[in-house]
């Protein structure tokens, strides 16, 4: 990628950032709700209401409050939580890392099942692991993810009692092994401090809310990399490289999948906006302390500036993932033209 065309995806990133930045603050200053009444407490009498609108700037006009958030934002502060009370960035550093965490596993889990699962079934079209996958994939990705999270809970919970029902980490891990925070990542954290009985908890609370996250990105992972392989595996250095006797299993890894995987790609970090979205349930369900169940309590309690933070955090990331996928199919295949 040139630096001409990078610069191009930069400032089209800042423009969608710019405009969701934009939307989100006239929608939290359209709704028929005083922010400044919020802020003051349900109990809270008139005059204190005018002291907050005064405290948060509510009585400027909405270009100078927009420009006043827009400001603050870039260096990294947020406002304060009405909630909470505490500063939004300061919320975020704490809540973020459990939300990427079992995101990371999930897209973790989709590439090292979904890929290999395509790749087999592509290998013998219309057979019946290639039946048995297409099957699988639309179950998977048409199941809700709250009723796949339940009957998980049910099922290694409750009946088999092989994996915990909710949270981080067990008491006793809290208790006897706590997790020296470094990272924000209990995983890495525990690794990093040689916590090894930690980290064994730390991956069975993990199994569960990452494997329903993960179900959605596998099938598509499994499904795209399946439609891709039968386009390649039709073109004529295909033809060629089975003439000349190369293995069913190297065609398959070093020609066909590597020129498969720039779509496959695409797809999954396309897949990762939605798994931080569709992580917001999973942390519901399973008592995941991220950023879904931190937004959750805000929207409850109509907290204005969080749920602006966590809109333009999302954004932010999502425009990265995006850029980073740009640069791996370009690295993967310089024929691509991004433009």
């Amino acid at each position: 990628m040139g630096f001409k065309v990078l610069g191009k995806r930069l400032l089209m990133a800042c423009v969608v950032i710019f405009c969701v930045s934009v939307l989100t603050f006239l929608a939290t200053r359209i709704l028929p709700t005083d922010p400044a009444a919020l802020y003051a407490g349900p109990r809270a009498s008139t005059a204190k209401i005018e002291e907050a609108r005064l405290r948060l700037g509510l009585d400027k006009p909405l270009v100078l409050q927009y420009a006043q958030f827009a400001g603050k934002a870039l260096t990294g502060d947020f406002g304060v939580s009405y909630r909470t009370r505490q500063p939004i960035s300061k919320d975020i550093k704490k809540f973020l890392p459990a939300t990427l965490e079992l995101v990371f596993i999930a897209m973790l889990m989709a590439v090292v099942v979904g890929i290999p699962l395509g790749v087999l079934a592509a290998s013998k079209p219309k057979g019946c692991l290639d039946q048995i996958s297409r099957l699988g994939a639309i179950g998977m990705a048409s199941f809700p993810v709250f009723w796949i999270a339940m009957i998980f809970q049910l099922v290694f919970f409750s009946w088999l009692n092989w994996l915990p029902l909710s949270g981080q980490f067990s008491r006793e891990t809290m208790l006897f092994n706590p997790i020296t925070v470094v990272t924000g990542f209990n995983s890495i954290d525990a690794i990093l401090s040689g916590n090894w009985a930690a980290l064994s908890d730390v991956a069975r609370h993990l199994v569960l809310p990452a494997l329903t996250l993960s179900l959605y990105p596998i099938a598509l992972a499994m499904r795209m990399t399946r439609s891709a392989m039968g386009e390649v595996m039709q073109e004529h250095y295909i033809t060629t490289a089975t003439a000349m006797g190369l293995s069913r299993r190297e065609i398959l890894f070093r020609f066909a999948l590597k020129n498969a995987l720039p779509q496959t790609i695409t797809v999954l970090g396309l897949t990762f906006a939605f798994s931080l979205t569709g992580a917001v349930l999973v942390e519901v369900i399973f008592a995941w302390p991220g950023i879904g169940s931190y937004v959750t309590a805000a929207i409850l309690a109509v907290d204005f500036p969080v749920i602006m933070a966590v809109t333009l955090v999302g954004t932010v990331i999502y425009v990265l993932v995006n850029l980073l996928v740009d640069l791996a199919q370009a690295s993967l295949d310089p024929r691509v033209a991004l433009s």
